[in-house]
């Protein structure tokens, strides 16, 4: 069908912005409190686009009559006759020269839709800039929906009745294999590596990305049946070389174990974030660490504070560990990397057989401890470790 008439849609609203995955978004104040409106970026691409190919001029206002975009200028003199329009019964209306349609969200008004003109085809083109907008709405609100959802459920906020409910609402399978990958950035909002991970699964309709503070992006990675930890640990991989070339971000990345229940995703982030806590202590070195290689560091990360003093005062007495002269720390730190053989640790320091032996015959008259002999070995490593965990825990008191 040809339209050779010119018409104009108005779209008022007045609200608040903020950001949503990178995108100025606002919400309802307390009237419409809950539901998500579109930007005026896209909302000004749709009636151009509209306009285009109809050549109807579009305008979007909000209930009170205020412009959000138009094609066209001078809306603001029909301000009293959109009050009157959201007022009445109807649902379009010929008014003043234009065709007026209201736009819901449900059974709650959210725009009002000019259209300038009076004919049969201006009324179609207002149709169907209506049904558009309607459809962007369902689109961005059920985005909103699953954003907020999967928050709720990292976070442990929902009851297990409402995680069932709401994922069959939303559209969300709740028996599939996940994982969730913590992506933790050096710097607070990075927007670049928020856009580098949103690239990566973009066209992952069933993950998750998500934030719930300034400096973790989230991941719900959804895994086929074949994929098992070594994948896992490639994708890990993936995300950390694109970061560091793409984004030029700094980051670490950790993850949890697989589950196989939405209900289950909260333990697996829970899993992450103790990952990524536990190498910054223990596994400093590592940009990568998942949960099932964390070995004795979980265990010691698990221990209240009075115990790890407790357990550093009977084994080291009034020795502090965390005074030892570099020459000791390397000196420890070598035999054990060397699985306590004395040759291969003097070979490695480029000293003497019995240069390591008086060092280690030092240590012992300071600690008790024989680090030649395996259960004093052990105990000795363990108590180290205990010694990081306490210094990084009263770090994270200041």
């Amino acid at each position: 069908m040809k339209l050779s008439c010119h018409c104009q849609v108005v779209v008022i609203s007045k609200l608040e912005p903020f950001t949503f995955y990178g995108v100025s978004v606002k919400m309802f104040g307390e009237k419409n409190r809950g539901c998500l409106m579109i930007s005026n970026q896209v909302l000004q691409t749709t009636i151009d686009g509209l306009k285009n190919i109809t050549r109807v001029d579009l305008c979007v206002m909000d209930t009170e009559g205020n412009e959000i975009v138009a094609t066209l200028n001078n809306i603001e003199e029909n301000k009293e006759a959109v009050a009157m329009f959201v007022e009445s019964q109807a649902d379009s209306q010929a008014i003043q020269g234009y065709q007026f349609f209201k736009v819901y969200d449900e059974t709650q008004l959210e725009y009002i839709v000019l259209a300038k003109g009076d004919s049969e085809e201006v009324y179609m083109v207002g149709k169907m800039a209506t049904f558009q907008l309607q459809s962007l709405l369902v689109a961005y609100k059920e985005r909103y929906d699953k954003d907020n959802f999967i928050k709720n459920l990292l976070l442990d906020n929902l009851l297990l009745v409402d995680i069932y409910n709401r994922a069959k609402k939303l559209h969300i399978e709740t028996n599939v294999r996940r994982v969730v990958f913590i992506i933790e950035t050096k710097d607070e909002k990075d927007l670049g590596a928020l856009e580098t991970v949103k690239g990566l699964f973009a066209n992952k309709t069933k993950d998750f990305i998500t934030q719930v503070d300034e400096k973790n992006i989230i991941l719900v990675k959804e895994l086929a049946p074949d994929e098992d930890y070594e994948s896992i640990s490639k994708i890990a991989k993936v995300i950390l070389d694109m970061l560091n070339s793409e984004a030029m971000s700094k980051v670490h990345v950790a993850y949890g174990t697989i589950i196989n229940e939405i209900k289950d995703v909260s333990r697996s982030y829970k899993e992450a974030k103790m990952s990524l806590d536990v190498g910054k202590i223990f596994y400093s070195e590592k940009n990568i660490v998942d949960y099932s290689s964390l070995g004795i560091g979980r265990l010691i990360y698990q221990l209240p504070m009075p115990l790890c003093k407790m357990f550093i005062n009977e084994i080291f007495l009034n020795t502090d560990p965390s005074e030892f002269d570099e020459e000791t720390v390397e000196t420890i730190n070598k035999f054990f990397d060397n699985s306590l053989n004395v040759s291969a640790t003097s070979k490695e320091l480029f000293i003497h057989r019995n240069t390591l032996v008086y060092r280690l015959d030092k240590l012992q008259k300071s600690t008790g401890l024989d680090l030649r002999v395996f259960d004093d070995a052990i105990t000795f490593k363990i108590a180290l470790m205990v010694v990081k965990y306490m210094n990084y825990m009263e770090t994270m008191d200041y």
